[in-house]
């Protein structure tokens, strides 16, 4: 889970302050000690942490505290809009071109993920309306040319090349050209990348920037590198100029030093966040949500804009309704885990849900669950009669020996299931309530709610 080790140490720093009726400097220092630890080692810069540190320990010890807030709830408000800020306060968007095209190049060193990148954020911005071109300007890496074109034949979007003998200064502005022809508003540049930074790297760079004056150039690195990716970024910005970053791997840093140093160290904003290998797994960066996420208020922006993304609104209304009428069954919890895995992670999608990234039943699913086990949930529930997935509760000792037998799994596995069910059952009768905390938008309602 992204930020899962600092997200949990200050959870539970703050769980401390909630239950005091006043706070007095003592409290607030032992606090401030507590989360200074905790950022330095989720590997977050350390001047950055002793900037951050001095913030909220001037605000929280000096500001009055509002009517409508605890003191403890006022200094998690503290933290929370600084952590905004620390990552760049508001949503950074691409620099659009008021003659197209708009023209993106993305850096950074090898390994980083640019190729993807390029796919990823091309995809995105294909399914906002606009037209992208791929140019593949990456004529050193092996392969890097064709894994462009794979990945522009799945999403159908055009790659310019002219091959790997090309100078890439040439391709650039061929793509460019080719883009003011073809109809094409966005053109998203592949460059080649080092595994370290040197001066032949730069001037190539330099002289595709030169020739084809980017709109934006984005550095993309591997949150999972931490501070050696963050002091690689401020050295590209010092002689290349940046514009704003695309984080890859977000999904895989636990710690996320990273993402909490970028902005702090470099001045330039994250724009984007890679959030998993699919090809639609790369969001926007919202500093807010990542800041409430980051405390436990969940993300319930981005979870709407997912949920209505990628989930049927009648089969989710269908669901409430067994949900409120005790129908729900094996064949709807089934549905719904596939509803659920086409939303993302499983991880992700409880993180975004406010206070419960704590709660000890889901902490206990995501653990238990993940895409090969759902193969054998779905083995084990297509193996039942229509009335074992009506009334799970008529599964006994013979019942349960034949659906292994037919699922290709264990008595074990289906006891599990079984408990997993009753469990989920019984969760989501107490989470129906929150859907009022929820922001109405077409109608929708939580789609995990099983």
């Amino acid at each position: 889970m992204i930020f899962e080790g600092l997200a949990e140490k200050l959870q539970n720093t703050f769980k401390k302050l909630k239950g005091k009726g006043k706070l007095n400097e003592t409290d607030v220092e032992e606090a401030m000690r507590e989360v200074r630890v905790a950022l330095l080692e989720a590997d977050v810069n350390f001047k950055v942490v002793k900037d951050f540190i001095g913030k909220v320990r001037a605000r929280a010890v000096g500001q009055e505290i509002m009517e409508s807030l605890t003191p403890g709830q006022h200094v998690i408000k503290i933290v929370n809009e600084e952590l905004t800020e620390l990552m760049g306060g508001v949503q950074s968007k691409i620099n659009v071109s008021s003659k197209p095209p708009t023209i993106i190049m993305l850096v950074g060193l090898q390994g980083s993920g640019k190729t993807t990148t390029a796919g990823k954020l091309a995809n995105l911005l294909k399914k906002q309306g606009r037209s992208p071109l791929m140019a593949a300007g990456d004529v050193y890496r092996p392969a890097a040319i064709k894994q462009l074109q794979v990945l522009g034949e799945q999403l159908s979007i055009p790659v310019y090349t002219l091959g790997d003998k090309t100078n890439p200064v040439d391709i650039a502005k061929g793509a460019s050209e080719h883009a003011r022809t073809h109809g094409n508003d966005t053109v998203i540049i592949d460059t080649a990348g080092r595994l370290h930074i040197n001066e032949e790297l730069m001037d190539e760079l330099r002289n595709i920037k030169g020739a084809v004056h980017p709109h934006e150039i984005l550095f993309v690195m591997d949150a999972t590198t931490g501070q050696d990716a963050v002091n690689v970024a401020k050295t590209f910005d010092e002689q290349l100029g940046i514009d704003g970053v695309v984080m890859t791997k977000l999904d895989g840093d636990t710690r996320g030093g990273a993402a909490l140093s970028v902005k702090a160290v470099t001045g330039k904003p994250i724009k984007f966040a890679g959030m998993g290998e699919k090809l639609d797994a790369l969001e926007q960066f919202h500093p807010d949500r990542m800041a409430s996420r980051i405390l436990g208020m969940g993300d319930v922006l981005s979870l709407i804009e997912k949920a209505q993304s990628t989930v049927d609104n009648e089969k989710v209304q269908e669901l409430h309704r067994k949900i409120r009428t005790q129908e729900y069954n094996m064949q709807d919890f089934m549905e719904q885990m596939d509803q659920v895995k086409s939303m993302g992670p499983l991880d992700q999608i409880i993180g975004m849900i406010p206070g419960l990234s704590q709660v000890k039943q889901l902490k206990n699913l995501k653990a238990s669950i993940d895409d090969q086990e759902l193969v054998h949930i779905k083995a084990i529930i297509q193996s039942m009669t229509v009335k074992e997935r009506n009334d799970p509760k008529i599964i006994k000792d013979s019942r349960k020996k034949r659906i292994a037998r037919g699922s290709g799994t264990r008595v074990s596995d289906v006891n599990r299931l079984l408990k997993q069910f009753e469990e989920t059952k019984k969760m989501m009768k107490q989470l129906t309530g929150m859907e009022k905390n929820v922001k109405k938008g077409g109608g929708f309602k939580l789609p995990f709610l099983k």
